[in-house]
């Protein structure tokens, strides 16, 4: 309190009689002098550089992938959809050609990919007018739905309280007779639906790869739909003016790194290498070894090896490899100049259909040469469907009656096209010179070219023994023509030509693994008998590895079997060294050979398998012995099937229907399990 007392002491004094002024003259002219000096700095200084106003970009909101197959139908008008269950590309291919159908007939279709979509909404497709699934559904491995389906299957597995009878539907199921289970896909989905109500308004088509699958689906729709129009009560225009998908667009001014060089997906994929690696993301794996297997003959089998270091890839013994080719330069060439075009120039064929998941037919834009190389499938013979679109460009009316008659469903357009295309392996380049009238426009025919598909070959390591490292073996296939002209497998010469060093480059392989049900027994301890005549072998390399490997680990490892066939034991025995060697450290308990043409009488693995009947019952009646079988579907598999029946039969004291019935079990159990091609 003190200080507050005298500060208001001080403060309360009497003034003296004349004020003093309250600034001296010197105070004055101080603070007059500091003010101008303040005053001509702040007007005399730099001015900072204006702050530049930013208009808003109106960027567009990130696009989401539709998933509502009704609502893209309301919007876009369209009353029939076509979903596709495709591994190699021609279900999706035999998908478009029907959805295209639709239009001739006064309908309006789309083409869907299942995996796309939430199917889900299927119950709600009655809410459009004339509504119709169809159902174009391949058969994969054993029995197995195609990659894009798996999830479609198992919803039709899982839902059974699902209504769908407000559902019109058909199928067409694509498989092969070879195999043990023909078309179950197809089938399965068709019996399904039904069973969830569904109402199939045409009966299920059976495509056979063995036979003539084009063939199978031409007769299907030439009956099928006739059938729509008169159940929908549509009057069938049966309109047969060609309709393109995709518009031409070239690019004469475009930066070269926006334009798609081989990529499968994502653009610079190549060039910058992200994890995970898959389906539309492959691995560029540099090649470490491609040496040739067989010591003589006129064939050429390989054995490659993949270097995977770094990428993260995990595979088992009995995966599948699958490798991206590219067509052979000399044939693009040719295709180049018999239609008279520049291949570099650079286009996009962008779909007319503004609404589609599909844009372009292909990764665009891109060159023709590009396209031709590593998108489109050149070297199959043309499907009739290309026949046809194709026949108008013909400037020979009987040139265009005959590519039409071959795409008609009448038995001389039938024998025609099997004689003229399939039976001499004539490929679209062929064609081509084989009909000098016939010039069609370049991106008509890219637009029709089914995509260049991925090759498959069973992996012939362990990664137990090899884990940056996939081998793959393969035959080199080379035949001639019934026109002479000799025709080349486009993966398998593909793969010969890669060289370990390319000019001091390294050579690369665009890969990825699909997963498989082809594995080694749980319990080590289980037998294993492995069948795998030629390249059949491929997946048992991996197999005695593994169990080699395990041996080593000190783990016990049951009787391992191996029974391998070839035509001459000095020419394509493959890998001779490394399966005595396995026989000669016990890793493999049996090693069984049959050189087929070594003798005058042909000795095939059935054969020693039938010589073994007795050792052979013990393992897999007693022993709970699994069977491996790789290779030829079309003959051995059967073949090797059928000695197993009579062993059954034999040993086991039963008639044939009982022997089929053990063996069908045993492959419900996954301990008959095949890994086989046609």
């Amino acid at each position: 309190m003190a200080d507050m007392d005298a500060e208001t002491t001080t403060h309360t004094e009497p003034m003296a009689d004349e004020e003093e002024p309250l600034f001296s003259n010197l105070d004055l002219f101080l603070f007059s002098l500091i003010v101008g000096l303040l005053i001509y700095w702040f007007m005399s200084r730099k001015k900072p550089d204006p702050i530049p106003e930013f208009k808003k970009l109106d960027t567009p909101a990130p696009t989401t992938r539709e998933t509502s197959f009704i609502e893209k139908m309301k919007k876009t008008g369209k009353n029939i959809i076509v979903f596709y269950g495709s591994q190699t590309g021609t279900a999706e291919e035999f998908a478009n050609r029907l959805s295209k159908d639709a239009q001739r007939y006064g309908m309006k279709g789309m083409a869907a990919d299942p995996e796309e979509y939430d199917m889900g909404e299927l119950s709600r497709l009655s809410e459009i007018e004339n509504s119709l699934a169809i159902f174009c559904m391949a058969t994969y491995g054993e029995g197995d739905p195609t990659d894009n389906a798996q999830d479609f299957y198992d919803w039709l597995q899982e839902n059974d309280d699902e209504d769908l009878s407000g559902l019109n539907y058909t199928v067409f199921a694509l498989g092969n007779k070879t195999y043990e289970h023909y078309n179950a896909m197809g089938k399965y989905v068709d019996k399904r639906l039904e069973e969830l109500r569904a109402n199939r308004i045409f009966d299920l088509g059976l495509g056979d790869d063995d036979g003539n699958l084009e063939e199978d689906f031409i007769s299907w729709r030439e009956q099928f739909w006739p059938a729509i129009c008169e159940h929908f009560g549509v009057e069938a225009l049966g309109d047969d003016s060609s309709i393109r998908q995709y518009e031409l667009q070239e690019h004469t001014d475009i930066n070269m790194n926006k334009v798609y060089t081989g990529e499968i997906g994502r653009l610079k994929s190549f060039e910058v290498q992200k994890p995970p690696f898959d389906s539309k993301n492959p691995f560029l794996a540099p090649v470490t070894v491609n040496r040739r297997l067989n010591k003589a003959g006129d064939r050429h089998l390989m054995h490659l090896e993949l270097d995977i270091t770094g990428s993260k890839i995990r595979y088992e013994s009995g995966d599948h490899v699958a490798v991206f080719p590219t067509n052979d330069s000399a044939l693009v060439n040719k295709l180049g100049h018999i239609l008279g075009v520049d291949l570099d120039v650079v286009i996009s064929l962008n779909n007319l259909d503004d609404e589609s998941n599909k844009k372009h037919p292909f990764p665009c834009p891109t060159t023709y040469r590009t396209a031709l190389t590593h998108y489109l499938d050149i070297t199959h013979p043309p499907r009739t469907n290309v026949l046809y679109e194709l026949a108008q460009y013909a400037a020979d009316p009987k040139d265009q009656e005959n590519m039409r008659k071959m795409a008609s469903s009448s038995p001389e357009g039938k024998a025609l096209y099997q004689s003229w295309v399939l039976d001499a392996s004539r490929n679209i380049l062929a064609i081509l010179e084989d009909m000098p009238t016939l010039r069609p426009p370049i991106d008509h025919l890219c637009e029709l070219m089914p995509r260049l598909q991925a090759r498959y070959y069973s992996i012939a390591s362990s990664s137990k023994v090899h884990p940056n490292s996939i081998h793959i073996c393969a035959v080199v296939v080379e035949y001639k023509t019934k026109t002479g002209r000799m025709n080349k497998g486009v993966a398998t010469n593909w793969l010969k030509n890669k060289l370990i060093s390319d000019n001091g480059h390294k050579s690369t392989v665009p890969m990825y693994i699909r997963k498989s049900q082809f594995r080694l027994p749980f319990k080590a301890t289980n037998p294993v008998i492995m069948i795998g005549p030629g390249t059949g072998i491929a997946p048992f390399m991996g197999f005695i590895q593994e169990r080699g490997w395990l041996k080593e680990q000190g783990k016990e490892v049951g009787e391992t079997v191996m029974y391998f066939g070839c035509r001459h034991k000095n020419e394509d025995y493959l890998y001779q060294e490394e399966l005595e060697e396995a026989e000669k450290n016990g890793v493999l308990t049996q090693l069984n050979v049959a050189f087929s043409r070594d003798q005058e009488q042909k000795v095939y693995v059935q054969h020693l398998l039938k010589n073994n009947k007795e050792d052979l019952w013990k393992l897999i009646h007693t022993e709970n012995a699994h069977i491996y079988i790789c290779g030829d579907a079309r003959n051995m598999a059967k073949d090797v099937q059928t000695t197993f029946h009579e062993i059954a039969e034999e040993m086991g004291g039963m008639v044939r229907t009982q022997a089929t019935d053990y063996i069908k079990k045993l492959m419900t159990k996954g301990r008959y399990s095949q890994d086989v091609w046609s």
